[in-house]
């Protein structure tokens, strides 16, 4: 049996590189865009996985279909591991990708080298139909914040974030290198094995009352 699976994004960004980790699969990729007025999931949680979950949850009950939804969030030790699951809304809930980069760099004067460090979390979620969390997925990938923003690669933070054992910021590197080592290639293609894997377990789901 055939499945569709809704990518829960409005971020164009984002949807672009989920639905290019997930490759090819026997799953039809639909973007929420295809849908109509579903309204706006409620993340309030603070855990990444919890807004992950809400968000999957949420989506699939209005939409009818399978739905991976995901939160992540950059976390800088010098600032006590914010901006955290608060990322998005950093400088404010109307603040460009550019604005939210402003403002960490500017919290971030004056701090040097390793208090640079920082890392990128992302939780994924999987819910069935009506609304059943599937499957809980997670990557991290650890790094620096630059001094400016590098690179118009990417979206959000990518161009002030260079991930270890590389000199080139998220901005700037490939989407071939950054689909292999970012925290949402790792938990989108954890994901993706889990899709291919138990696809007769997930025909059942379809078969339970």
């Amino acid at each position: 049996m055939a499945h569709r699976l809704v990518i829960a994004t409005h971020n164009k960004g984002k949807a672009k590189e989920i639905e290019s980790l997930l490759g090819n699969m026997s799953w039809t990729i639909v973007s929420l865009d295809q849908f109509g007025n579903v309204g706006e999931a409620t993340e309030d949680a603070n855990t990444y996985q919890g807004n992950a979950k809400a968000k999957a949850t949420y989506y699939s009950k209005a939409t009818g279909e399978w739905v991976l939804a995901d939160d992540s969030g950059l976390e800088v030790a010098a600032l006590g591991g914010a901006p955290g699951v608060f990322s998005a809304r950093y400088a404010g809930p109307n603040a460009s990708d550019a604005q939210r980069r402003s403002k960490l760099l500017s919290e971030l004067t004056g701090v040097k080298g390793a208090d640079r460090a920082a890392r990128f979390v992302c939780s994924a979620a999987l819910a069935d139909p009506r609304g059943k969390i599937v499957k809980i997925t997670e990557g991290i990938c650890e790094g620096v914040i630059c001094e400016s923003a590098r690179g118009d690669s990417g979206f959000g933070y990518d161009p002030v974030f260079v991930p270890t054992g590389y000199d080139l910021s998220f901005g700037e590197l490939s989407a071939e290198i950054k689909n292999r080592i970012s925290h949402r290639a790792k938990a989108i293609l954890a994901m993706r094995s889990f899709l291919q894997q138990e696809k007769d377990l997930l025909d059942r789901f379809n078969l339970e009352p």
